[in-house]
């Protein structure tokens, strides 16, 4: 999927709320060197409300992406859900340094709206990546298996009396001294 798709171009639109749909896969994020999904399938729905100084663009995205389990390296459908608003000005020069609004100088009649979906969906992955069978214990792995074996059990609660060293009871004597 080429980037040019994702260009809006405002200038025939009349003032209003205009609608744009959009699918995204694993080509779409090829293009930014981002290669950590096994496949995507996310639609992105955006919507312009154009007005007679400014526009707001509001974008949503829903749909799925296959990734790897951060614990077991086990593929999984992750659900995306996101969204972002974006407000559109315009000014002398073009400005994008900030992450909620856009400045278009005078003279544009369109743009591109392909770093605003990138940035929307990489970040609204976690950046710990789970498969639900680890949390709910449900996944059959031989790599949970080894972590269990080699997981470092927690000692049982142990009987004060026993296992304390006699030469701290000297020191906590000093502690609740009151003759010092």
């Amino acid at each position: 999927m080429e980037l040019k798709a994702f260009i809006l171009s405002f200038a025939g639109l009349k003032q209003g709320k205009h609608q744009f749909k959009y699918e995204v896969d694993n080509t779409f994020f090829e293009n930014f060197g981002f290669e950590e999904f096994n496949s995507s399938s996310i639609v992105i729905d955006a919507e312009l409300n154009k007005r007679n100084t400014i526009m707001d663009l509001f974008l949503t995205a829903t749909g799925s992406v296959n990734l790897n389990c951060d614990v077991t390296n086990e593929p999984f459908d992750l659900d995306i859900d996101a969204s972002m608003d974006l407000v559109v000005k315009f000014g002398d020069t073009f400005n994008d340094d900030n992450e909620d609004l856009l400045i278009l100088s005078h003279g544009d009649y369109e743009f591109n709206i392909a770093q605003y979906v990138y940035e929307m969906l990489v970040l609204s992955i976690p950046q710990k990546r789970v498969h639900p069978g680890v949390e709910d214990g449900s996944l059959e792995s031989d790599v949970l298996d080894k972590l269990d074996e080699l997981s470092v059990s927690m000692p049982e609660e142990r009987s004060k009396s026993k296992d304390i060293d006699p030469r701290w009871d000297a020191l906590k004597k000093l502690k609740t001294d009151n003759n010092l």
